[in-house]
């Protein structure tokens, strides 16, 4: 088998095991449908673990598999770019699946619609490598466009729920925001560059530097500002930056193993992955990389902050996803876009785990969320604890696990780089890793630690209660359930394998991979950075290994912030438990400012909705119904009027008629006459 013939094996055995799980799974016994997704994505794992050592050794490629189009000069094909950027995003998107393929076996053992599960996360590992694979902005936004369709089916699988109808059509909405800047810009490339391809576009990038354009008539804009910001409002649908966020929070309707696959490998990432990409662009316009930093950094340190008064397992690790896309983005503003794809693998591999873990805790609890129900779980689920107190460390940045190596990369690159707002996103990320360290323990003192409120613990389906819930030391009861008795367990080992082995990278991977990502020449000419942007190559003056970036970063005041947030979590949530309720209580209005996601859902629902509710109305009950409707009944009382009027005219009888005739041509020849 060719390399060429590997290329094309890596997506397309799992969209067609997609395809024949997804017409026939209803048809073949059930396991089938594990079986024909889980071994597809494992050969696209082994065939890309192939690809990974072919470009290690030199080998890249960088062409057209099939030309469907032509359109003058721009050639529409379906084409493969692989280089050391797609190898590594090719490794973490088909490991992460695997593992949430094997982890899904026993999640939704008892869901009825387990084929339909599995069809629809193979299709969505498709469209992820499409994306990643892609040689050109067309192919790039069919991938980008695929996975957006597939995360609306899978939010939305519980389809019977209302909640779950909402958040996914929350996130195809905020998704087709996004959406529009990015078709806008890559309208701006095929109209000023001729033409969709990479290598083409990023060879003119240089000469464009200096075209502007007219932007609503004031005063010229530079054409790359304005391309590159418009490609960054789509990745900031994609990946949930400030203020297209809102959706990702409300993505965990849907199944547990989709919130990790779409927070770990796929979804979020590709916005990341996609401005890294861009590089050759964005390095021509300070401009827009100052609008990238600021935007990431508000969403890692604010965004971070309503993780601390989240009581559903599952949100406070999606606030953590939303908290740690900022810090990649952060990274990409500063022009530190191998520091971005370092942490967007680590990352990974620690988020995944940590919504696995969340899921297998949810298993044990018959699937209740709320950590007010939780407590002392850690002598019941060992595996899940130990492998969730890795990941948690990973998220941290708590030295040696793979987290604290990609982290202080970013505030290190933050700290030093030059392009303007990047003070702000330093003052930012090391807040953050106070937050991040709080939040992250608060959930494992709440679930592992303390008394065991799970005994008690009652069925409700509402998740943010008043102020006064907030202590760990009580039940929480809204009054709507019953009590049951619930006794934990450790989950099957089809759910505890995957988190074994997404626990190995959190531990090892940044120890691995800091020296040829962050400091090294690993991406090659896969990333271009400006010599006078390059503050990686600034710090890897002070780079002397792992070991010694190890002890400096314990000297760093992100690692004193971590360690003060844990112990902060430890005195609320271990120690002085009442603390919490009392303090929440006392902010008052600022906690339900918090707890309400600063109110940017109600203002949205007020604002856009209402208003596009409003301006919906207006146009049905003054545009349709008074203006069309009228046009429309209105000529059909004129005519029913000349009917009327002319009726009297057909008598029926003959000298009425002669008569009228004798007028009319008594008439005609008195005009003729005159004329």
């Amino acid at each position: 088998m060719t390399m060429q013939q590997i290329y094309l094996a890596i997506p397309l055995v799992p969209l067609l095991a997609s395809i024949v799980v997804g017409l026939w799974g209803r048809k073949l016994p059930r396991a089938a449908a594990h079986w024909i997704t889980t071994l597809a994505v494992a050969i696209s794992f082994v065939a890309s673990i192939v690809v990974y050592r072919d470009v290690m050794a030199g080998n890249t490629f960088n062409g057209d598999v099939y030309v469907w189009a032509m359109i003058g000069e721009v050639r529409m094909a379906v084409g493969f770019l692989i280089d050391p950027l797609t190898a590594m995003m090719l490794i973490v998107v088909t490991f992460v699946s695997l593992m949430v393929h094997v982890y899904t076996i026993g999640y939704m053992a008892d869901d009825d619609g387990y084929a339909r599960f599995f069809s629809y996360i193979c299709l969505f590992t498709f469209s992820m490598l499409m994306l990643v694979m892609s040689n050109n902005f067309l192919q790039l936004f069919f991938g980008w466009e695929a996975v957006g369709l597939v995360s609306y089916l899978l939010i939305g699988f519980w389809f019977k729920r209302p909640t779950a109808i909402y958040a996914n059509l929350k996130a195809f909405m905020a998704n087709r925001v996004g959406d529009f800047g990015f078709i806008v810009g890559i309208g701006l490339v095929l109209a000023y560059f001729g033409s969709i391809d990479y290598a083409e576009v990023f060879a003119k990038a240089p000469a464009a530097a200096a075209t502007t354009i007219d932007v609503w008539g004031i005063a010229p804009w530079s054409l790359l500002t304005v391309t590159c910001i418009c490609l960054f409002v789509g990745a900031m649908g994609k990946s949930a930056q400030v203020p297209l966020h809102v959706w990702l929070p409300d993505s965990m309707e849907g199944p547990t193993p989709i919130s990790a696959l779409i927070h770990a490998a796929t979804m979020v990432t590709a916005g990341i992955f996609m401005v890294a990409r861009m590089s050759p662009l964005f390095e021509h316009s300070t401009t827009a990389l100052a609008v990238v930093t600021v935007i990431g950094a508000t969403g890692a340190l604010f965004l971070g902050i309503l993780g601390m008064v989240q009581f559903d397992i599952k949100r406070v690790v999606a606030y953590s996803t939303l908290s740690q896309l900022g810090y990649m983005t952060v990274a990409l503003g500063v022009s530190a876009y191998a520091g971005a794809m370092f942490h967007l693998m680590t990352h990974a591999f620690f988020k995944a785990l940590l919504f696995l873990g969340a899921g297998s805790v949810i298993i044990a609890l018959h699937h209740d969320q709320d950590m007010r129900n939780m407590g002392g779980l850690r002598k019941y689920m060992p595996i899940t604890y130990w492998t969730m107190l890795i990941g948690s460390l990973a998220l941290c940045g708590m030295p040696p696990f793979a987290g604290f190596f990609s982290k202080d990369v970013i505030i290190e690159a933050a700290r030093d780089s030059h392009i303007p707002g990047h003070a702000y996103a330093y003052a930012c990320v090391l807040l953050g890793a106070f937050v991040t360290a709080f939040y992250t323990f608060r959930l494992m003192f709440m679930t592992f630690h303390g008394s065991e409120r799970f005994r008690t613990a009652v069925h409700h389906d509402q998740e943010h209660e008043d102020a006064t819930t907030e202590a760990a030391g009580g039940a929480h009861d809204d009054g709507h359930g019953a009590e049951h008795a619930i006794e934990p367990k450790e989950s099957p080992w089809v759910v505890t394998v995957p988190l074994v082995l997404l626990a190995i990278p959190s531990i090892l991977a940044g120890w691995v991979a800091i020296g040829p990502m962050a400091f090294g020449d690993y991406f090659g000419k896969s990333i271009f950075v400006l010599p006078a942007h390059d503050v990686l190559g600034e710090l890897k003056a002070g780079w002397h290994g792992a070991a010694a970036f190890l002890v400096h970063g314990m000297q760093a005041p992100s690692f004193w912030l971590a360690l003060a947030g844990i112990a902060a979590a430890a005195y609320l949530y271990l120690v002085n438990i009442a603390l919490p309720a009392r303090l929440a209580r006392a902010a008052g209005g600022l906690y339900a400012f918090l707890l309400n996601n600063y109110y940017v859902d109600r203002f949205n629902d007020w604002f856009f909705a209402g208003g596009f509710r409003a301006i919906g109305g207006l146009f049905s009950n003054v545009g349709d119904r008074r203006i069309i409707e009228g046009i429309v009944n209105g000529s059909a009382a004129f005519i029913a009027w000349c009917g009327r009027l002319l009726r009297p005219l057909q008598s029926g009888y003959v000298y009425h008629y002669a008569f009228t005739m004798i007028i009319g041509l008594f008439a005609l020849l008195t005009w003729w006459v005159i004329r």
